[in-house]
């Protein structure tokens, strides 16, 4: 039987050493490329008519788009318009990126925590800054929420700065960990097909359809909770409650 781990493996496909430093062309270089070029085709060729009586294309594509200006409206408020841009940019790509690697033979690049933990980070850092620039040292009120006794100060701040500062890590493994195992049990069950031959390989085949179901249920709800946790944390950086 296969290795159900070997399709999370990094295989270089140019190499560009640069000094001590692996900056090698991958296989998860590739369908990063590949998700950000089919999320732009999509959202190009849908929106290229602009009908009146949009057909099924272009109706997808503006349901993501009211969907997610919905969202950031919900909970990030009017202050958040001018993000909207990236936000829905984040969830395209690590909606594509799920769905993609759900193809045969592809490679799922939000399945390795350095692709989550990247995006993470930048959602962290960004949304550190944001609340900064529009608060000055008052941003750090945020640790200490009003009203709260002093007294309680000692044992409240460090609490609420590693909450804060787990931010990233969470974010990051919740979505690495959800991708990971789901295909991983997609091919635990994949390699009992042909080894049970006809008579029992339709077991794990049935187990193997619900679960590529299923996972495709998984892809959109993970880019769904990576967006909305994103727009959370800018609502907090915003607002400071």
């Amino acid at each position: 039987m296969a290795n159900p781990l070997e399709q999370f493996q990094i295989k270089t496909i140019v190499p560009i050493p640069i000094g001590e430093i692996d900056a090698s062309f991958t296989n998860a270089s590739a369908f990063m490329l590949v998700a950000v070029a089919a999320a732009t085709l999509f959202l190009t060729l849908s929106m290229r008519g602009r009908s009146t009586i949009p057909n099924r294309w272009q109706s997808m594509a503006e349901l993501a788009y009211e969907f997610i200006g919905a969202m950031v409206r919900d909970n990030v408020g009017p202050e958040g318009r001018r993000y909207f841009p990236f936000i829905f940019s984040l969830f395209m790509f690590i909606l594509f990126a799920n769905l993609i690697g759900l193809i045969p033979y592809s490679f799922t690049v939000t399945s390795h925590i350095v692709v989550t933990f990247a995006m993470a980070i930048t959602v962290f850092l960004g949304v550190t800054l944001v609340g900064i620039i529009r608060h000055g040292f008052r941003f750090f009120t945020f640790f200490l929420p009003t009203g709260v006794p002093m007294i309680m100060a000692p044992l409240l701040v460090p609490i609420e700065v590693l909450s804060y500062l787990s931010r990233p890590v969470s974010l990051s493994i919740r979505l690495f960990a959800n991708m990971m195992a789901g295909h991983t049990m997609l091919k635990v069950f994949a390699g009992f097909v042909v080894p049970l031959g006809l008579l029992g390989g339709w077991a794990p085949l049935s187990v193997d359809v619900a679960l590529t179901a299923f996972e495709f249920l998984v892809a959109f709800l993970q880019a769904y909770v990576f967006t909305i946790l994103t727009c959370l944390y800018l609502n907090d950086a915003i607002h400071l409650h």
